[in-house]
């Protein structure tokens, strides 16, 4: 006999906080009480094998625009009907198949049916790649961060056991997927992710997905298999990210999470929170990139990764810092130093983050010192994360602009120019948009400046990567 509970639910789509009125207006009208309600449906779902306990929270839950999942709306509707003495349908209360919604909509919800997440995957990539359905952009979504972190933390109290699975390969498949993996990340690292995106999107949902579709994959290699694909889906945001593309970004990393957890992977689930922060706090949430921050720092302690904790506690300091707190940034900048000297180094470390380095939290350090007006601070931070690898070109790009921001901020005019010209002639081989936006902030600040004739030579060179000055 199936088992059906009220955490076995969907969001409908609705944006949080309208809730499901069409549902609360029936049963207004109908007289009938949410107990009276989930009792009956309860009744009706056994004498169809579904042993369902639904209480008044689960008709809360429903009214506040939750949707239950398999047969339970045509229950809902069946009781409704016998209580108004006319026929209603699950249309008629507000609820809808998932297939009816948008595939932009779904990929917003962290789902409980992986199988509805690999479908949702799958139809995100092919109408990202053929824009079909996607007129103009997708939008960044803030209030939707909230459901993917309350779900990823639910499933980790229930499976503290769960560990990091990406240590060791075990052939076959995964080492292809992690081989494509690395070739990805090489390209990425080299010219942006707006020059691989697509590739990402295509090889994720197209023979990716597909593997995991297959029955009969052994248990180990399966779980390996959806950490891989979990990766490669926050490899197709964070380039989603890099290009612009930033409600597309939200949506394939959410839906990474979603995998992770049957990949059983904390070390990887935290490191899409740390995206997903990082994404919150660049487009003016820097509140939620906190509390992503601090979700990822609950998923990764005991993971064994003291790289993967730098990095969290980097993108709190990043969010902290956006918020003028300089007290909890350095705090948090203090925690990821001694997670970075606690680190045995890249070997001992999860594949997925061994590309973190002391340059990494120089760079991150420098963002943080630059919004706060720390200018001497960003410029020798600026400066030491330039002596990361010349193949790390997107960092190297955001580096010189942050460190052109702290001359500027010296009034030390013409070195801040020609910092920003030799980032500017890095961005000719990098396509990333956040690139981009680091040396626009720039340019945005010497517009005080704009008499000055090296600052009209500046906007003159810059016109053709960064557009026209507003």
């Amino acid at each position: 006999m199936a088992t059906v509970t009220d955490g076995q639910a969907r969001n409908t789509g609705k944006t949080p906080g309208e809730g499901n009125r069409v549902l609360a207006a029936a049963l207004k009208e109908a007289g009938c009480s949410y107990a009276s309600l989930a009792l009956r449906v309860n009744e009706l779902g056994r004498r169809q094998g579904a042993d369902s306990h639904y209480d008044k929270a689960s008709v809360t839950r429903w009214l506040q625009g939750q949707q239950p999942r398999g047969s339970t709306p045509e229950l809902i509707a069946t009781v409704l009907s016998e209580r108004l003495g006319r026929a209603v349908s699950p249309a008629d209360l507000g609820f809808h198949s998932e297939h009816q919604r948008p595939v932009t909509s779904r990929a917003l919800v962290y789902g409980e049916d992986v199988a509805e997440t690999l479908h949702t995957l799958a139809e995100l990539g092919s109408t990202d790649i053929s824009r079909r359905s996607l007129l103009g952009a997708v939008p960044f979504v803030a209030a939707a961060l909230t459901n993917p972190q309350r779900e990823w933390l639910l499933w980790l109290l229930e499976h503290q056991d769960a560990v990091s699975s990406s240590l060791a390969v075990s052939g076959g498949p995964v080492e292809q997927v992690h081989a494509m993996i690395a070739v990805f990340d090489q390209m990425d690292n080299h010219y942006g992710g707006g020059g691989v995106r697509t590739s990402i999107v295509h090889y994720l949902s197209t023979e990716v997905v597909p593997m995991l579709q297959q029955r009969g994959t052994p248990a180990r290699q399966r779980r390996q298999l959806f950490a891989a694909a979990a990766r490669l889906a926050a490899m197709a945001g964070w380039s989603s990210y890099d290009a612009g593309e930033y409600g597309l970004a939200q949506r394939y990393m959410t839906q990474g999470l979603r995998l992770c957890a049957e990949g059983r992977d904390r070390v990887l689930g935290g490191q899409i929170l740390a995206g997903l922060s990082h994404l919150a706090t660049n487009l003016g949430r820097p509140d939620e990139g906190v509390a992503l921050a601090r979700a990822g720092i609950v998923t990764a302690q005991g993971a064994g990764s003291p790289l993967g904790l730098m990095r969290l506690y980097a993108m709190s300091a990043r969010g902290h810092a956006a918020q003028g707190r300089p007290d909890d940034a350095s705090e948090a900048l203090r925690l990821a130093e001694r997670q970075l000297e606690a680190s045995k180094g890249a070997a001992q470390e999860s594949v997925w983050v061994r590309y973190l380095d002391s340059h990494y939290l120089q760079a991150e350090s420098a963002l943080c010192f630059r919004d706060l007006g720390l200018a001497r601070q960003a410029e020798r931070t600026a400066s030491e994360s330039l002596g990361s690898g010349a193949d790390r070109r997107r960092r190297q790009a955001i580096s010189r602009s942050v460190l052109a921001t702290a001359h500027l901020q010296q009034d030390r005019l013409d070195e801040a120019v020609g910092t920003a010209t030799l980032a500017l002639e890095t961005l000719g081989a990098v396509h990333s948009e956040r690139s981009v936006q680091a040396l626009r902030d720039f340019r945005r600040r010497l517009e005080p400046r704009r008499g000055e004739p090296v600052v009209q030579e500046f906007e003159r060179r810059s016109r053709g990567v960064l557009g026209t000055a507003a």
